[in-house]
């Protein structure tokens, strides 16, 4: 059944709900899918920009997979029994935004319900790429409903679907009981060549085989185009082969036109079981019809009006009509999507209610996960760490800490990318052993292998599931996963990424392992909090802050052992949540200069600290854990712990010193990195590269200098 020459005869008028076409393709269908495509082509021309051909190419491949196999509810997208769709070739945006506005999927309100409006009007089409509209260049979660994840980086959307068909299992494995299959959806996801061609695709598709997520299916445009020209330039991979390899079904449908052949193959994939699927589509980007091709999507272009003109009059539709919905096309996704997901978001909502009666506890676990908000009393294991001279590294400390938090949300879960034994953050505690494998998908302890770009996006999808989710590794393996991040603080998500070994503390590994310029850049990815904690309770306390903050946050967590202060003597710890304090006051007056340290370096502030004491000098200590959280705070604080009359300030930290201008003014002076490291035990490396109490007491000094020849002038 195909629709390729289904063209609708003008003169005629659009043809009624029981007219068929050659090929028995009912010619709703047929208009409704053209309506897709002329929708698409129309949006890109409108704002001249943007790309056409792939949205005008799936247009049938979405149309089947949403009218015939879809279980969504465009009265309620946020329903927690849905399916979830995801565009991972992102820039198809149109096709996706379509498919919302004909479906008639309505926009949610900041409580996440239904608010009776459109998600996407016409209007808003109208508007493709144009300020305010919700039909932004690429897809944005929260920005428009029925948007499950934003994509554009290529891949990144396959991999967030990855975390997604995890976060179903382990909520079934979880929280399903006899009776009360709550959780059974299944995970879409269409994506193209360039999203085959990135690694994190690669890293994805294996860790979905290895977990046999049968859930998942991936539907890849096979049309051989990307931006420069033909995928042959660059790229001839069996894709087949290699996701066979992976452990993955492999499904194959020749013609993009014919529905019937996708439904089957989607019916099939629904009955796999033991493996997630990849169907395979052929299409000819920019037409409707094999054998056409539209070489300007290469380039990513609009088609231009005269050549929109000419595939209107191919579909057989008006060739001056623009944003054109023909009578019966809503009608037709409402009998289709719209009945189908109503019917089982009801049916869905009722055995919630009774699931509810009878697991109360369980059912306000999950009302929890379904608003992002957290349990009463979740940070109630959490203590303090009496003082110890010795201490341990933040790393440990933190392992700590995680373990205490995730006792008081069951729905936390996360791991590594093969490195738990050094970043500390397996969870040991009982109940949460079990490791997240096929056979045990309820376990709470997640294996991502050697894999730190997909665990990024992974963890976005399991977040975008409702799951507090976490991934850790070495804070050098961070520029892996900063694509990913960066996606995590333009969603919002509140993920936590655990990063260890955060300096040229680190020793012998040398500069391949040492960061330096990770920490500065970190903290110019917008919407994300960086901490860095210096003794155990600034690592119990920044840990407190991240699970409350609104979006994702990074710690950054030391290898060596760091003293824990006496906090009767010191600045309380709790105040990291205001991102810096005053951790140790100047002696004997007002200050004459202000240490300001982050990490493993306030211990070596306030050894400077004191050795100026003896010379005369009044310093005061400000530990800085989270530069953002302290951006934060109103103008008086900022000011009582850092007055601006103080302008002699040095800024101490094993890392670039970009951005600490900001901090310690013109006068200011930093004691920080200014080359890569070196291969030394730590103690060595520390020391060479001028982290003593004697340079930071002459870069103090320095500083003070600066300031009286200014005030000399």
């Amino acid at each position: 059944m195909t629709i390729a020459s289904a063209a609708i005869d003008v003169k005629k008028g659009f043809p009624n709900l029981d007219a068929g076409t050659p090929g028995d393709v009912p010619d709703i269908d047929a208009l409704a899918i053209n309506t897709v495509r002329t929708l698409s082509m129309d949006g890109v021309q409108a704002a001249n920009s943007g790309h056409p051909g792939t949205p005008m190419a799936l247009a049938p491949v979405a149309y089947a997979l949403w009218q015939r196999v879809l279980n969504f509810d465009p009265a309620d997208p946020r329903w927690p029994g849905r399916d979830r769709f995801v565009l991972s070739n992102g820039h198809a945006s149109m096709l996706l935004y379509s498919m919302l506005h004909l479906s008639g999927t309505q926009a949610i309100d900041k409580d996440l319900k239904p608010t009776g409006k459109p998600a996407v009007a016409l209007d808003d089409l109208k508007g493709f790429r144009q300020m305010h509209t919700r039909c932004p260049g690429h897809p944005e979660h929260g920005w428009t409903a029925g948007v499950e994840t934003t994509t554009g980086p290529l891949g990144q959307g396959l991999a967030n679907s990855v975390g997604m068909a995890m976060a179903q299992k382990w909520l079934a494995a979880t929280y399903d009981r006899p009776g009360f299959e709550l959780f059974k959806y299944r995970v879409y996801a269409i994506c193209g060549d360039g999203c085959m061609m990135e690694g994190i695709s690669g890293e994805a598709g294996s860790l979905a085989g290895h977990l046999k997520l049968d859930n998942l299916v991936w539907i890849y445009d096979n049309n051989h185009i990307t931006i420069e020209g033909k995928t042959d330039l660059a790229y001839n991979d069996d894709a087949a082969v290699r996701y066979l390899g992976y452990g993955w079904n492999v499904l194959r449908v020749g013609d993009a036109n014919d529905l019937d052949a996708m439904e089957r193959a989607l019916r099939t994939a629904e009955a796999t079981r033991g493996r997630p699927t990849m169907i395979i589509v052929d299409s000819h980007i920019g037409w409707g019809s094999p054998g056409r091709q539209d070489t300007k999507e290469a380039h990513g272009e609009p088609l231009g009006d005269e050549e929109i003109r000419k595939t209107k009059r191919i579909y057989g539709w008006p060739e001056d009509a623009k944003f054109l919905v023909p009578e019966g096309v809503r009608e037709r996704f409402a009998q289709g999507v719209g009945a189908r997901g109503a019917q089982a978001s009801a049916a869905w909502k009722k055995l919630f209610d009774a699931y509810a009666a009878k697991f109360p506890k369980e059912a306000a676990e999950l009302r929890c996960i379904f608003a992002g908000t957290l349990p009463t009393g979740w940070d109630k294991a959490l203590t303090a760490f009496p003082a110890d001279v010795k201490g341990m590294g933040s790393r440990v400390s933190g392992g700590k800490v995680l373990n205490a938090i995730a006792q008081g949300v069951p729905w936390m879960v996360g791991g590594s990318a093969d490195l738990a034994p050094s970043t500390k953050t397996l969870l040991t505690f009982e109940g949460a052993k079990e490791s997240f494998q096929s056979a045990t998908p309820g376990g709470r302890n997640l294996h991502f292998g050697i894999r730190e770009h997909a665990m990024g996006a992974v963890c976005n999808g399991l977040a975008l599931s409702g799951l507090r989710a976490y991934g850790s590794g070495f804070l050098i393996f961070s520029d892996y996963m900063r694509g990913s991040m960066r996606l995590s603080s333009i969603m919002e998500l509140p993920v936590m990424f655990i990063f260890t070994h955060d300096s040229i503390g680190v020793g012998e590994d040398g500069p391949t392992h040492q960061p330096v310029e990770q920490v500065p850049g970190l903290r110019a990815i917008p919407g994300v909090c960086v901490f860095r904690p210096g003794d155990a309770n600034e690592v119990a306390e920044c840990y407190r802050a991240a699970m409350q903050f609104h979006g994702p946050s990074i710690m950054a967590l030391s290898r060596q052992d760091l003293p824990t202060l006496d906090r009767a003597k010191f600045g309380a710890a709790s105040d990291c949540a205001r991102g810096a304090y005053v951790l140790s006051e100047a002696q004997g007056g007002s200050p004459q200069a202000i240490l300001i340290a982050t990490g493993s370096e306030i211990h070596l502030a306030l050894a400077a600290q004191a050795q100026l004491a003896q010379e005369g000098v009044r310093a005061r200590v400000v530990s800085m854990p989270c530069w953002e959280l302290f951006e934060r705070q109103d103008e008086a604080y900022r000011d009582q712990v850092l007055p601006p009359t103080v302008r002699a300030r040095t800024a101490v930290e094993m890392a670039a010193d970009f951005g600490w201008g900001r901090w310690v003014g013109l006068d200011g002076t930093t004691v920080c990195m200014r080359s890569f490291g070196a291969s030394a035990p730590a103690k060595q490396v520390i020391e060479h590269f001028g982290f003593t109490p004697a340079k930071v007491v002459e870069a103090v000094k320095a500083s003070m200098a600066r300031v009286a020849k200014a005030g000399a002038r």
